[in-house]
């Protein structure tokens, strides 16, 4: 926290000199020209150039210092500094002086223009944001017993959500969690995040196995892509359409805690989870995974793997491929576990490490070793079980109620 503390007190200080140095450059622009003319006579040649500052002062602060300032310059074109050369008199002047006066009011104009098409490219961004926290929406802070963190890193610029997916729900079943890749990342993956997450966010409270559950995601994911086959003109029937279709899959990991702690879990090409003790991190990989969804029809017979059971304070650290392939200046994979180790010490508390300090520190130091680039999108969701253990009462022990029996 401190460490981004001082980073944030850092950009606002650049940030802050960045602006006062925009305000005060028009003026020292005049000031420099006013100050050679004076030195240096040139018969007025010379302060044609402040026709520049109210250009400079409109691009970097805005209309009123634009005219302000322009206003004055147009002044200080009219004044004769110095002895004035024969056929450099009042005429020279007034030329200098509108030129001065034309660039302030193209420059109010395109100022105006670009203020409109700021106001028009913020309310796009609010749109923008706002229809992608309905397909990422961010998780709840507890959920059935189950503390939640998650993060969410796009490779692709100005972008929050891209080819990953999560996704915690409480159901009758247990707490059902869902982390996804698709095949890609970016803006184009988006469409088969947002069926993927749709479908999960329904079936997860219908079916009762975690084994029809990936079915649903199965048949939702295919008839994706085939409306998105033909929506994209392909041609030639269902043929070219199973064609388009085998090039591209999602890796899902379904997990299933239930009210005892117990965890289950289907694993389709994804990358298993860590757990998370309180101060010890170890990878769980109970099974093979199967094929990524897509690739390959899913089995007749699908058995939730078991992977033991989560005591309280314990949990399970989530993550896609792109936390463990990005790399840095020198092609340093991440250290995801030693980092994950690190976190989890760092973020430890007497009930556990939270959940939201471990993910927190992970994306610090993921940001830190890929120096801010990434080429791969990343997802991270961490479980950790709160419940309670309440002792079975014994035989002399008071009812709830509070009175004896008799």
């Amino acid at each position: 926290m401190i460490r981004i503390w001082a980073r944030s007190r850092g950009r606002a200080g650049a940030d802050a000199a960045r602006r006062a140095f925009v305000l005060v450059l028009p003026g020292l622009w005049v000031l420099a020209v006013v100050i050679w003319e004076l030195c240096r006579p040139t018969s007025g040649r010379l302060l044609q150039l402040l026709a520049a500052a109210p250009a400079i002062a409109c691009a970097g602060t805005g209309r009123r210092q634009c005219v302000l300032l322009g206003g004055v310059c147009a002044l200080l074109a009219l004044v004769p500094f110095g002895a004035v050369e024969p056929g450099a008199g009042v005429g020279t002047r007034l030329m200098t002086c509108g030129a001065i006066l034309a660039v302030i009011g193209a420059s109010y104009l395109t100022a105006r223009r670009r203020l409109r098409l700021l106001r028009e490219l913020e309310c796009t961004r609010e749109v923008a944001v706002a229809a992608q926290r309905v397909v990422l929406r961010p998780l709840p802070r507890r959920i059935d017993g189950v503390l939640l963190a998650a993060d969410h890193l796009s490779a692709s610029e100005g972008a929050l959500v891209g080819g990953d997916l999560y996704e915690v729900v409480g159901t009758r079943h247990g707490v059902r969690a869902v982390i996804g890749d698709v095949r890609g990342h970016g803006l184009e993956a988006i469409g088969t995040v947002a069926a993927m997450l749709g479908s999960f966010r329904e079936v997860v409270h219908d079916e009762p196995e975690l084994g029809e559950v990936l079915r649903r995601l199965e048949r939702s994911h295919r008839r994706h892509l085939r409306e998105r086959a033909r929506g994209e003109g392909v041609v030639g029937g269902d043929g070219d359409a199973a064609g388009r279709l085998a090039e591209e899959f999602v890796t899902l990991l379904l997990l299933e805690v239930a009210r005892d702690g117990s965890v289950t879990a289907l694993n389709c090409g994804h990358p298993w989870p860590y757990r998370v003790a309180r101060r010890a991190v170890a990878p769980v990989a109970p099974a093979e995974p199967m094929p990524p969804l897509g690739l390959f029809p899913l089995p007749e017979k699908l058995s939730a793997v078991r992977c033991g059971r989560l005591r309280p304070g314990e949990g399970l650290f989530l993550h896609t491929d792109g936390a463990a392939d990005a790399r840095d200046a020198a092609g340093e994979f991440f250290p995801l576990a030693e980092e994950l180790r690190s976190s989890v010490a760092a973020a430890a508390a007497p009930c556990g490490p939270s959940p939201a300090g471990v993910v927190g520190e992970v994306r610090e130091a993921l940001l830190r070793h890929a120096g801010g680039r990434l080429t791969d999108d990343v997802a991270m969701v961490m479980l950790s079980n709160d419940r309670v253990r309440v002792p079975a009462p014994s035989a002399g022990t008071p009812p709830p109620g509070g009175a004896l029996p008799r």
